[in-house]
């Protein structure tokens, strides 16, 4: 079997790879015939000299590749019949805007496995960039607090960034003493944390996050979906239930709401989910919250100011409460500024894409390299050759449509 790591290819660009040079290495080390090739690419956290540095064959075209690894969806045009593609595909959720790219699967004769998908034998997810979305999501929200408030002024991320810089250049500020709600317990929440911790925040309990006085230090509480939600009929709250009947529940966000000066949204939602940021919320006039990091950037989702996603190169834009439309960022002391880039863990590439792949590494390539069956790896592939795969076969109608 040979396997190829393929060029970045959608816009705007991703720098994160599935395996860095001495993880190639390792593998190659510990699986004698493995043959593993990197795709030449100009915008990868890791050049290509790094790679041939360390011996590892660098070419231009990987059309002798069995199996093909990316990051993000692959251009169209790109793809390349009868392979094995590994990427972030964003279909299974019938995605509009991705059905092209599935009917190529299947024109193509292609197999297709989503790395959203490795999951292990309780559907809890394998392969994640979840946590490192947490760390740079805290990052860019309070970068634009400070652009918001002319008080400190952090530097944009490199691509050479990595975590301990970021903690770096926080730590070299003096951060205000305000409130921070995060919303959600998840893997992505665990980073915000993290970062929140490592930089002196304070985690206050519920009493003192609700009080009416001002903390001395940057503090924040999380909120986890049972402290977020109600059910109808005054069961229970119950987390399967919610994830199943979410529609059952109503929001109580703005008891927490209130006491916050900025809001970071790490909590997961599904699109029949109560919604929280309302936009009769933001019209009233006692909402402190003027800086909202939107991590899980749902598009007019739970977070109403959320109108679109954002970039590395521009992460904000303002919201204006009273027309409901999107500003100029720090144009307005009236608006709301927004965070929402949804490829938060690029800003640090290099510490993201070795975290990936260790992971990809254990569940994946060991398995493919030694030729073994394996169920994380069926349970995430949406097509096999050319045809959906019984688990995805609910994407049949959305495929066919024009």
């Amino acid at each position: 079997m040979r396997i190829g790591l393929i060029k970045e290819t959608k816009t705007p660009v991703d720098n994160r790879v599935a395996l860095s040079p001495d993880q190639i290495l390792q593998l190659k080390g510990k699986y004698k015939d493995a043959e593993i090739v990197v795709q030449s690419s100009d915008i990868r956290a890791f050049s290509d000299n790094e790679y041939r540095n360390r011996g590892i064959q660098v070419v231009e075209n990987v059309d002798d590749c069995d199996v093909l690894f990316g990051i993000k969806e692959a251009k169209i045009n790109s793809l390349i019949p009868n392979k094995h593609y590994f990427f972030f595909g964003h279909i299974a959720k019938m995605q509009e805007y991705n059905r092209p790219l599935l009917q190529a699967f299947l024109k193509k004769n292609i197999t297709f496995s989503d790395y959203e998908y490795l999951v292990d034998d309780h559907q809890q997810r394998l392969c994640a960039f979840g946590w490192w979305a947490g760390v740079v999501g805290v990052y860019y929200t309070l970068q634009g607090y400070g652009l918001r408030t002319k008080k400190y002024t952090l530097p944009k991320p490199d691509i050479k960034f990595t975590v301990e810089q970021l903690k770096k250049e926080l730590k070299n500020i003096k951060l205000p003493g305000i409130k921070i709600l995060i919303t959600g317990n998840g893997r992505v929440s665990h980073g915000a944390q993290f970062i929140l911790d490592e930089i002196g925040a304070k985690k206050l309990n519920q009493e003192q996050y609700l009080s009416k006085t001002a903390p001395s230090t940057l503090s924040y509480f999380v909120a986890t979906t049972e402290m977020l939600v109600k059910n109808k009929q005054g069961n229970i709250y119950s987390h399967s239930d919610f994830r199943k009947n979410p529609q059952n529940y109503e929001s109580i966000f703005s008891k927490w709401a209130f006491a916050a000066d900025i809001y970071i949204s790490c909590h997961f939602w599904a699109s029949d989910a109560p919604v929280y940021l309302t936009k009769e919320l933001m019209q009233e006039k006692d909402l402190k919250i003027k800086m909202v990091g939107d991590i899980t950037c749902d598009i007019n989702g739970s977070v109403e100011c959320t109108t679109r996603s954002s970039t590395h190169a521009e992460p904000f834009y303002d919201y204006n409460p009273i027309t409901g439309k999107e500003e100029p960022a720090f144009s307005s002391n009236n608006n709301i500024t927004v965070m929402a880039v949804d490829t938060c863990p690029n800003a640090l590439a290099i510490d993201a894409s070795i975290y990936f792949g260790d992971m990809l590494s254990k569940y994946v390539f060991e398995p493919l390299i030694q030729g073994k069956i394996s169920d994380v790896i069926d349970r995430a592939t949406i097509v096999r050759n050319g045809e959906l795969t019984p688990s995805f076969s609910y994407l049949d109608s959305f495929a066919k449509e024009k």
